[in-house]
């Protein structure tokens, strides 16, 4: 048996449990929606491990049962409203949240993700360490307060990007007359700045030990808001050298993170230069524009089956 916490709200889940029917295997939603009303979350440690039981509306699962567990989180926008003390409601959510984080934590079978994995992504300055460690190529990069810092440095590179230094997502963009006449507002706040790299963006999701890579060509600088820039975006499967592919399995490995998104660029040379790992990707947009199995791959790695490559 399954285990899906989430919201069908959120699109990414629905795919999830839609993919797990089709695929014919059981499983049980967590509606994070209306979490923890209606359910009931139990377990202890001792020296084998940890066992208990989970339970929802109508149904109950042993630990011993769950061959796997998939959680997105969702945000306040999500959850049911409930009536009374607004205060004293989310101080009691955040208590249920805090419970099902360690639970999925430490629980014997595979989970995606972990809550431990995906937090590299809160600082993108400490990611790109253990990217390089990985054997994955970052672009030079400088985090800084200092307006003088960065006229510095764009005087190396002359050509900058800039973006979020935390794990809230942000629009890439490149750093031009209007953004440096504003630098001085940088003393109230760090940014995180990168020489821009030319190139194909590839977005890579590892599953377990598959990897499905995707070539994205667009002018936008962000591909995620082409549209928004009126600009065009075509997107293709593509098979990554073999140092790159392990590279990225590397890394996913590294991050205890079973699935992993991956944003690289594909220079003119032929190098391949890495920006982040995204632990809980919004992988649907890349699977319906090319039609590559990654979902497939993703319950059949919950449901312990082997992946057909």
């Amino acid at each position: 048996m399954i285990l899906v916490c989430g919201g069908l709200a959120d699109g990414v889940t629905e795919f999830v449990c839609a993919r797990l029917e089709h695929r014919g295997y059981p499983y049980r939603l967590l509606d994070l929606a209306t979490y923890p009303a209606g359910y009931s979350v139990a377990w202890t440690w001792n020296a084998t491990g940890v066992t208990g039981t989970i339970t929802g509306p109508e149904w109950a699962l042993d630990l011993d049962d769950i061959t796997g567990a998939y959680v997105r989180f969702i945000g306040p926008e999500g959850r049911v409203s409930r009536p009374g003390d607004a205060e004293a409601a989310g101080a009691l959510q955040f208590e249920a949240d805090a419970g099902l984080l360690a639970f999925v934590e430490d629980v014997p079978f595979p989970v995606v993700n972990r809550v431990g994995g995906g937090m590299s992504n809160n600082s993108k300055p400490y990611q790109s360490l253990l990217l390089r460690r990985a054997g994955l190529a970052v672009p030079a990069t400088l985090v800084t307060s200092d307006p003088e810092a960065v006229r510095d440095f764009q005087s190396e590179h002359p050509h900058l990007i800039y973006k979020s230094t935390s794990g809230i997502r942000s629009i890439v963009r490149r750093l031009g007359p209007d953004q440096r006449a504003r630098l001085d507002f940088l003393r109230d706040g760090p940014a995180q700045f990168q020489a821009f790299v030319p190139g194909r963006n590839v977005r890579v999701h590892t599953v377990g030990d598959c990897v499905f890579a995707t070539l994205i060509e667009t002018e936008a600088v962000d591909y995620r808001y082409a549209s928004r820039d009126g600009l065009d975006i075509a997107m293709r499967p593509v098979r990554l050298p073999a140092a790159i592919r392990d590279a990225c399995l590397r890394v996913a490995r590294e991050l205890d993170l079973l699935f992993a998104g991956i944003d690289l660029k594909e220079t003119p040379d032929g190098d391949y230069v890495c920006f982040e790992v995204n632990p809980c990707p919004g992988f649907t947009y890349y699977e319906r524009h090319t039609g590559q199995p990654i979902s497939t791959a993703l319950a059949n790695l919950l449901n312990g089956t082997p992946h057909a490559a």
